[in-house]
């Protein structure tokens, strides 16, 4: 019997790195064995109260309804507020901004209304393992522009310049980064910024941004966040993605958001609203609410999780630094840390497992010490030899998974 089959874009995905450890995690725990994890990017607080209250309240309010598709005005409306206050993004209005069912459905949307099959999109790696598929899924040709531990995962101005050509249609940015834990100062930005205004007037008139800004709020050591969107040189073709899941502690809330300002940003937001009319339609009416006041009176419960995830950080990069053959940056914002294990290839874990791979590394350490975290492959470039770990837990899993991460790097052989 001729079996009929899936589609070549189907066939062509991968499952998610992060998602599978958590998952094999997941059912060890189940299974009752103690294992600490480190894979999943999830704040382990729960969400303010504030925000818990606005959206129990919008339901006993009888808000149980279908929502616009991009959100509601008033939703809406305070995501363009927020922007052009904090971010200093200008020009922005209710009509600039969408709603999705979180930043990775937003961006998802972004690249299927600017990508057309051959179109070239300059994607930094390591980064994010979603990025790289959901270009291809739009027909998109990724071009991959390498960084190192030692750039901090960062590219340069030279380097964007080398990368662009007349096909140039997307360069999608992330900082701070995810799986890095690295973030670009502001002039370090606007350097790039210079580079993309100059290529649009000239090589690359189609070329657009997409700064992925969701760890914004999550920085370290007094580090300052700059939004490119308010950078007047290239506001008008740079599409924000942020969300409430990280910095609000919002994971299971899938709210997410694009803006974009001027014409532009208008018939973009538009063709948004067609596409995800066509798919999920908007989040529940309920949220709503509870996005104006997580934006508008929850300042201060961010700044208490931020104070607790800088506190992790240092110590994260405090017990690292004690393991022989681990090397990394120092965590400058989001809630990872991202170690270079390849000195440890080639040794033997004591079940016998070769060490050949950041993903062998991951599965003996994950069966052997039963420590849970991400091998790096996924995250493409130099991410083939590290780790990333989350230190998005409390500071006793973050000792007792050092003392076995110490452990296991000891027993190899």
């Amino acid at each position: 019997m001729i079996k009929p089959g899936l589609s070549d874009r189907a066939n062509s995905l991968k499952p998610s790195a992060t998602l599978a450890v958590a998952q094999k995690a997941r059912q060890m725990k189940a299974a009752g064995e103690d294992v600490l994890a480190f894979a999943a990017g999830e704040p382990d607080f729960v969400t303010p109260e504030p925000i818990r209250k606005a959206a129990k309240d919008a339901l006993d309010a009888g808000l149980t309804h279908y929502a616009p598709t991009l959100g509601t005005p008033a939703a809406r409306e305070a995501i363009a507020h927020k922007l052009g206050s904090e971010n200093g993004i200008a020009g922005l209005t209710a009509k600039h901004v969408g709603i999705g069912v979180g930043g990775k459905l937003c961006l998802y949307n972004a690249m299927q209304v600017l990508i057309d099959p051959g179109d070239e999109v300059l994607l930094p790696v390591p980064c994010w393992v979603s990025y790289a598929p959901q270009a291809r899924l739009a027909g998109g040709e990724v071009v991959e522009i390498q960084t190192t531990g030692e750039s901090g995962f960062k590219i340069t101005p030279d380097q964007l310049k080398a990368a662009i050509t007349p096909k140039s249609r997307l360069l999608i940015l992330n900082s701070p980064s995810n799986p890095c834990g690295t973030m670009y100062s502001p002039d370090e930005l606007r350097a790039l910024a210079s580079v993309i205004a100059e290529a649009a007037q000239t090589i690359a008139p189609r070329l657009v941004l997409i700064t992925d800004e969701i760890y914004e709020k999550i920085i370290y050591e007094g580090r300052e966040h700059l939004s490119m969107g308010s950078i007047d040189a290239i506001a008008e073709r740079t599409v924000t993605i942020n969300g409430l899941s990280k910095a609000y502690a919002m994971t299971g809330w899938r709210v997410g958001y694009a803006a974009c300002p001027g014409e532009f940003g208008l018939e973009l937001i538009a063709a948004m609203d067609r596409l995800q009319g066509q798919v999920t339609s908007g989040i529940p009416t309920f949220i709503m609410p509870a996005i104006e006041v997580a934006l508008t009176q929850c300042s201060g419960d961010v700044a208490q999780m931020v104070a607790a995830f800088a506190s992790r950080a240092k110590l994260t990069e405090s017990r690292l630094s004690e393991i022989p053959g681990v090397n990394f940056p120092s965590p400058e914002g989001a809630f990872y840390i991202f170690p270079d294990v390849s000195s440890h290839f080639g040794k033997t874990a004591p079940d016998g497992t070769k060490i050949t791979s950041a993903m062998t590394f991951a599965d003996a350490l994950l069966t052997n010490q039963k420590v849970a975290v991400v091998p790096g492959e996924d995250f493409g470039g130099c991410g083939e030899k590290h780790i990333r770990i989350s230190f998005a837990c409390s500071e006793d899993q973050i000792n007792a998974g050092m003392d076995r991460l110490a452990e296991f790097v000891g027993s190899l052989g």
